[in-house]
């Protein structure tokens, strides 16, 4: 076992070996680790993903939890992606995504076409879902829910320092009716940390970078995030950290300051209700 630096998924299955030891054996690590005869530090290194457990290791581990053959093989297959500087996963994972957040001291977030998950409002997050049409009519409510239990980390009593980037064009593409867009308007308004917006006037340079995310930790090297259709991207590499740091620079050139983005907002927000608040014209 050769202790090597953690990554966000790392962190993330190991995490999933400690929930399997608790529930299959019932034992504490410091007695699970006298049953394989290992020092406690080793079981508590592994679990926490700051050491990459040899095939050896991940037998005797999970067989000790009941697992069999395929389960190992299974999770092996995982296993071995797990502390490179590059990992991919599939879109709908969001359990690696959602330990990021939860551990990070520091999230800065930039979003062109959609508002960041981590601030929609469950009535905004389903209809994008819908609007997508490409999740299955049972699984919406699981997508809501996921999605809005991530935002637990907001409100919790050490919430991380969020800073959130959001293009105009985001707030110009309407999702669902008037009514919920007012409603996420005013959750930007009212219940975000930092919220700043890259205007339309910044020209199309904004435009055509894609949303990323790039989480810091207190003791943890920090995590560039990016996603797409095909695949979520979890980049620890110094090189990728170091573009994404940048990155998010330039973008503090290109937005508006705070007070400015509360003011278009407000702006948003007016506009909407002059909409609601005038009579329909009636069809002849």
């Amino acid at each position: 076992m050769t202790a090597i630096t953690s990554t966000a998924y790392s962190r993330d299955l190991g995490d999933e070996l400690r929930r399997l030891r608790e529930k299959h054996t019932r034992l504490t690590g410091f007695a699970f680790a006298e049953q394989l005869g290992w020092d406690p530090s080793k079981v508590s290194n592994i679990e926490n993903g700051k050491a990459r457990a040899s095939e050896i290791d991940l037998v005797q581990y999970l067989m000790t939890c009941g697992r069999d053959s395929n389960f190992f093989e299974a999770f092996r297959e995982r296993y071995r992606y797990a502390f490179d500087p590059y990992v991919v996963l599939v879109p709908d994972n969001i359990r690696t995504l959602a330990g990021a957040e939860a551990k990070a001291k520091k999230i800065t977030t930039y979003d062109v076409h959609t508002i960041p998950g981590l601030i929609q409002t469950p009535q905004y997050a389903r209809a994008l879902f819908i609007d997508g049409g490409r999740v299955a009519p049972e699984d919406i409510d699981k997508g809501v829910r996921l999605r809005t239990e991530r935002q637990a980390v907001l409100r919790r009593h050490n919430p991380p320092e969020c800073l959130f980037y959001v293009h105009e064009l985001a707030l110009q593409l309407r999702v669902g009716d008037d009514r919920l867009m007012e409603e996420q308007y005013l959750r930007l308004l009212f219940n975000t940390h930092i919220l700043r917006i890259v205007p339309m006037s910044a020209g199309a340079a904004p435009v055509r970078q894609s949303a990323r995310m790039l989480f810091s930790f207190e003791k943890h090297t920090p995590v560039a995030y990016s996603e797409n259709a095909l695949g979520q991207v979890f980049a620890h590499d110094g090189g990728a950290i170091r573009d994404s740091r940048e990155f998010f620079k330039w973008l503090d050139a290109c937005a508006l300051d705070e007070g400015q983005s509360r003011s278009l907002l407000a702006n948003y927000v007016s506009g909407l209700r002059k909409d609601l608040d005038e009579p329909r014209a009636e069809l002849a």
